[in-house]
């Protein structure tokens, strides 16, 4: 279970050893055990025996902004990193072994958003699908290209990878487009702020992901802050960056699967200055969906596994590639 505050006055505080949630729609008691992770946004509380309960239970403890973007968060002092890793995490920066990496990184990342488009594109018209084939067709030249770049060191090779990455993004969300329902279409990929209904979907499932991938490389002993792919132009946590672009797809499946049910209503965003936010059902919805799809089991490279262990299985396996293992 991953409990989430995001309701203004809710709360969260110890009760005989089990978590006491309070809202406006009543109390309610739950053991740890059941605990996965809890998220606490703008208007909620949590008291210092809830915190204290959930490290002894290694329960992540984050605070979201209106994204559902972690700004803070607390977590057990187990969790701490050793030194030996964080020395390979910046070896390997400067290591030709961080090219191949990347170009993996970014390679997995289109092989996924063209397995997306290829899932949608039976239930198209003949337009449609023509769009997606081109889609498809220019976004797997860029692969080929991000496969076939040679060179040393990611600084040198970043922009021509940044370039190409993009171009295949942009194809990608052009023709995903066209697989939404009409109140869901959109002219081009917008963050802050979203200008429409599934880019603020997006946006927030983003935003969840970020949490996740982040919690699961500091359970690994790696410093979310010293990226690869994601380097000088970040100050934030640019291995974050990194590692979720495997994963967005994953965001972009829900969102669109619950675009097309057409899950929500209007009352589900809200306005805000220039942009669009999602907003109280409509977050509960995402935040239900996004989590029983990371929750459900499958296979991946030979293992069975709840999407969400795969990512902390790669959070594992990849502080072990940063040391230099197989």
């Amino acid at each position: 279970m991953h409990l989430v505050l995001n309701s203004y006055g809710a709360s969260l505080r110890r009760e005989d050893n089990l978590f006491a949630v309070s809202s406006a729609e009543g109390k309610q008691l739950i053991p740890p055990a059941e605990v996965r992770s809890i998220s606490v946004s703008k208007g909620a509380r949590i008291s210092s025996d809830a915190v204290l309960l959930a490290i002894a239970h290694e329960i992540d403890v984050m605070f979201i902004d209106g994204m559902g973007k972690p700004q803070g968060r607390v977590w057990s002092v187990q969790y701490g990193s050793i030194a030996s890793i964080r020395r390979h995490q910046i070896e390997f920066l400067y290591s030709g072994r961080s090219v191949a990496w990347v170009q993996e990184l970014l390679q997995d990342k289109i092989n996924g958003q063209i397995g997306l488009l290829l899932a949608l594109q039976p239930s198209l018209d003949e337009r449609g699908q023509r769009l997606l084939r081109n889609a498809i067709n220019s976004m797997d030249d860029h692969r080929n290209k991000i496969r076939g770049l040679s060179g040393e060191l990611v600084a040198d090779l970043a922009p021509t990878l940044r370039g190409w990455e993009g171009a295949a993004s942009r194809r990608y969300f052009e023709a995903l487009a066209e697989c939404l329902p009409p109140d869901y279409r959109f002219a081009q990929r917008s963050r802050t702020p979203a200008t429409d209904r599934f880019n603020a979907l997006l946006n927030y499932g983003y935003g969840m992901l970020y949490g996740k991938v982040e919690g699961a490389l500091i359970r690994a002993g790696l410093d979310p802050y010293t990226g690869v792919f994601h380097r000088d132009d970040y100050n934030r946590p640019a291995l974050v960056y990194d590692v979720i672009e495997r994963y967005r797809v994953w965001v972009d499946y829900v969102v669109v699967q619950l675009c097309r049910q057409e899950a929500f209503t209007d009352d589900c965003f809200r306005a805000e200055g220039e942009g669009l936010l999602l907003d109280g059902l409509g977050k509960r919805i995402l935040i239900q969906s996004v989590n029983d799809y990371l929750a459900e089991i499958i296979d991946l490279r030979g293992l069975r596994r709840s999407r969400a262990e795969h990512i902390q299985r790669y959070a594992h396996e990849l502080a072990k590639t940063f040391g230099g293992e197989p």
